[in-house]
Parts: structure tokens; C-alpha cells; sequence
């Protein structure tokens, strides 16, 4: 019996005339249809009561360049919307135009408030490149503008650039010099590093002592480096003047000159040098 029920109830189905189905089917859709205005309409005048004003925006972070009460001072009256059609994408912008801030990270915390935690820059170096001299370069290899007095007292090294930098150039020279640092720290601290647009790497210490390191690959740099800084204690024994300059361009060795010392004669060593001068040479 309840296999002759199926089949007539199937075949009630079958016989059903097609407009039939389509009119339920367009029926039931605007069914849903209006359920989900009615829920829309809900939710709109419920976003729009008073309740869900934002009345808190908690703000986080190891902030060090800003003060917690001038963000929220200058920055929450800039945000507009309630808890539920306040805009985080935009929200995060306004507190990232904020000088310092290099990251925030927004969201909602039910039901009336606004959990923001920000990070700063860190300044690892001045950079410089072109006609700019007033960015600075952070612990990510990020460029960004700053006002440079707020790091005047830190002796920041400082990256000169090519003009027309690559993507990634101010990170990789930030590589160079986190690896420069300690092989030269015998001789002194780095003040500047310098990439020219064909690729030659050079220092300026804060002695005043500047190295030609040349071209190469970072292993081929660093390796010409840890060669001299390795073999120049020897050299000293030898020669006891202050180093003033070093070209460790060559494949074999390096060229140095010393302060207070010449290879001229005297009679040409009282006129004043000229650039085409060979420098002393060690190997």
C-alpha cells in the first residue's frame, strides 16, 4: 500500500502543469526575498539606535613617537559610523596617516567599541637618494617620511642610494650594512654606505676613513672585507700612520693611504695631490 502512495503521489507530481511549479517557485523566492528585507530593515534601524554608537576606542601598542591621548584626540573625532557600519578599512588609513605609525590593526569589540592596536617605525637609518634627504629607513627595510629631528640625537647611519632605486634596494642595503657593521667595527662605525647605479659598494666611517669595496655579489663583498679587516693589524705593525683610505678593488690584495704619508718625493709631496696619484699598495 505505501508503494501505491508513492506512485500516485508521484504521479500527481508529474501531472502538475508547469507554470504551476515555476508561480511556486517564483513565490517561494519572494518569499525569501522579502524575510531577508524585513531582516535588512532590522538590522539598519538596530545599527542606528544609540546603543551601538561607538562610545570607546581602546587604543594599543609599544607607541615611543606618540602619545596615546593626542592619537585619540586628533584621530576619533575623524571616524564616523556606529558599531556595525563603521568603516575598518577606512578607519585603519586614518590611523595610519598618523607620523610614526607604520601599522594598525582595527576591529570591532561588542557591543559599542573599537579595538585598535598600533605599530611604529623603527628607525635603522637616514635615507638618502636623488635630491631627498629627509626619509628614513626602518627595521624592515621600509622607506618612510619623518620629521629628522626626532632622530637627530640617535647617530642613525645613513644608506645613500642610486637615483632611480629598485623595489627592495633600501632593504637589501639595510642586509649589507647589518652585515658590514661588525666586520668593520675594529676599524670604526659606519656613517654612511653607498650603492652607486653601477653597482659598487663603498663606506665612510665616523673616522673619517673611507673603503672602495667595489662590486659583486653580497659573499664577494663581505668576503674582500673579512680578507682586509683580517690582514690589517699586520699591515699597522709595519706602518703605524692612521689609515685615511682603502680600495679593496682588486682581486689579489688592496690599496691603502695612510694619513701623514706619501710615495711622491718630497719636492712633489709639498704641492697639492692630484687625483690620477697612485696610493700606497700592500698585499
Amino acid at each position: 500500500m505505501q508503494a501505491a502512495a508513492a506512485l500516485n503521489s508521484h504521479s500527481e507530481f508529474e501531472g502538475t502543469p508547469q507554470d504551476v511549479l515555476w508561480m511556486n517557485a517564483a513565490a517561494s523566492a519572494l518569499l525569501v526575498m522579502a524575510i531577508g528585507l524585513v531582516l535588512a530593515s532590522g538590522l539598519a534601524k538596530l545599527a542606528r539606535l544609540n546603543y551601538f554608537d561607538l562610545v570607546r576606542v581602546q587604543l594599543e601598542g609599544d607607541l615611543l613617537r606618540n602619545n596615546m591621548a593626542t592619537v585619540r584626540a586628533n584621530i576619533v573625532p575623524r571616524m564616523q559610523g556606529g558599531f556595525f557600519n563603521v568603516d575598518l578599512l577606512k578607519s585603519r588609513e586614518v590611523f595610519e596617516s598618523v607620523p610614526w605609525v607604520r601599522k594598525a590593526t582595527v576591529r570591532r569589540v561588542w557591543p559599542n567599541e573599537l579595538r585598535v592596536v598600533l605599530e611604529e617605525h623603527r628607525p635603522e637609518a637616514y635615507w638618502h637618494h636623488e635630491d631627498r634627504e629627509d626619509q628614513l629607513v626602518n627595521t624592515y627595510g621600509e622607506v618612510f617620511d619623518a620629521n629628522l629631528g626626532d632622530v637627530e640625537d640617535e647617530h642613525l647611519p645613513t644608506l645613500d642610494a642610486p637615483a632611480n632605486t629598485k623595489s627592495g634596494e633600501a632593504k637589501a642595503m639595510l642586509e649589507m650594512l647589518h652585515n658590514l657593521q661588525p666586520l668593520l667595527a675594529p676599524i670604526g662605525d659606519i656613517d654612511t654606505l653607498k650603492l652607486t647605479a653601477r653597482g659598487s659598494w663603498s663606506v665612510n666611517l665616523d673616522n673619517e676613513v673611507t673603503i672602495e669595496m667595489g662590486r659583486g655579489s653580497v659573499l664577494e663583498v663581505l668576503a674582500r672585507v673579512e680578507r682586509f679587516v683580517r690582514t690589517l693589524p699586520e699591515f699597522k705593525r709595519q706602518y703605524a700612520a692612521p689609515l685615511y683610505h682603502a680600495d679593496l678593488r682588486y682581486p689579489e690584495g688592496y690599496a691603502v693611504k695612510l694619513r701623514g704619508t706619501t710615495t711622491l718625493p718630497v719636492a712633489e709631496a709639498v704641492s697639492p695631490p692630484r687625483s690620477n696619484k697612485s696610493p700606497s699598495s700592500t698585499r
